[in-house]
């Protein structure tokens, strides 16, 4: 679906901005943007995989302890 809408553009301190509209709105709280010619291009950024996430987790350093090894209990359905 191609969404278009008119917005007014602002100075926040030195920088230029825009109100992008509720119905436009980007999930997250950071995005990608990059000039196309005279277009500016907004994207927002890829969260990582859960595999990328626990890729960078470093090992756990303490022995996980021991778990006895209990007989079921008996259950009535």
């Amino acid at each position: 679906m191609h969404s278009e809408r008119h917005v007014r553009l602002f100075k926040n301190g030195r920088n230029q901005a825009l109100r992008i509209p509720r119905d436009l709105e980007l999930p997250g709280g950071e995005a990608i943007l990059r000039r196309e010619g005279n277009r500016l291009i907004v994207e927002p950024v890829a969260r990582p995989s859960l595999l990328t996430v626990l890729a960078g987790l470093k090992p756990i350093a303490e022995p996980f302890p021991a778990i006895d090894s209990l007989a079921a209990e008996p259950v009535e359905l």
